[in-house]
């Protein structure tokens, strides 16, 4: 969980005014980091996804997510350079809410088109 490990570059990175939330994809990229933890590594992961879950608001996969992922799906798919599933969603999430994608690993979101990227 790289914005654990980063929470001040994180923080510095997100601005107060900033419109800033999280796919539910991400949410659920969160909660299999808790689970997958133990002992008290899995207490403070809970602690940090709770602040989180608690501080943004969770976006749905709702039928705008959808239109923007199948853009997305064709675009990769033409590309003939396939990315991961859950970063398209989180794209599509981010493109359908006009929002930024920030993350530690920009690769899976580079060349999509019409999504806006920010990497710490």
């Amino acid at each position: 969980m790289d914005a654990e490990r980063h929470l001040d570059e994180l923080d510095a990175l997100v601005g107060d005014d900033d419109d800033a939330a999280i796919a539910a994809i991400t949410a659920s990229e969160l909660l299999v980091g808790v689970a997958l933890a133990r002992g008290k590594r899995r207490i403070a992961r809970q602690m940090f996804v709770d602040a989180v879950m608690e501080a943004l608001p969770v976006l749905p996969y709702d039928l705008n997510v959808a239109r923007a992922h199948v853009q997305l799906l064709v675009a990769v798919r033409r590309s003939g350079r396939p990315r991961g599933a859950h970063d398209l969603i989180i794209a599509a999430t981010a493109v359908s809410t006009r929002r930024i994608v920030l993350t530690a690993d920009a690769t899976g979101f580079a060349d999509l088109p019409e999504v806006d990227v920010r990497q710490h």
